[in-house]
């Protein structure tokens, strides 16, 4: 069995590298797709005759040149277009929400934004049922305004 495989290299190096375009189509960053590109150059290398430690050796070399190289330029060429994109809170910055427990001037209180409840804090007293914007925040606590 293993003599199969030694002998037929380029068809293991064939499945490498559509696992890892399968792969990649579920990750999306231009990684996974390095390793695919070292191993169709494993596959040529095989077909070419090298034994199975150069093979290892031509997969390793133009997975990470492709790591440095190619990735960079996909990255570039493919994402020209989509704005730089905040996650998480810091995707809250310049919101608006509704103050659903008032705030006093240094004193927490609770905005609803988009169905979620935010700790918040002011500069002046806020009454609830305000319109405010989100201007800043520290951890899980944002800094509103009123509108």
């Amino acid at each position: 069995m293993i003599e199969y495989f030694l002998a037929n290299m380029w068809q293991v190096w064939a499945i490498v590298a559509v696992l890892c375009l399968i792969l990649e189509l579920s990750s999306g960053d231009f990684f996974i797709i390095c390793f695919s590109i070292g191993a169709v150059v494993a596959v040529i290398a095989a077909a070419v005759g090298l034994n199975v430690y150069w093979q290892i050796a031509i997969f390793a070399l133009f997975s990470l040149l492709s790591i440095f190289f190619v990735r960079p330029v996909a990255l570039r060429y493919l994402h020209k277009n989509e704005p730089n994109k905040p996650s998480n809170a810091d995707a809250l910055l310049g919101r608006t929400g509704r103050v659903t427990e008032a705030i006093q001037a240094g004193a927490n209180g609770y905005v609803q934004i988009d169905g979620d409840q935010w700790r918040a804090v002011s500069h002046a007293d806020i009454p609830a049922g305000t319109t405010v914007r989100v201007v800043g925040r520290e951890s899980t606590i944002i800094t509103v305004e009123t509108l």
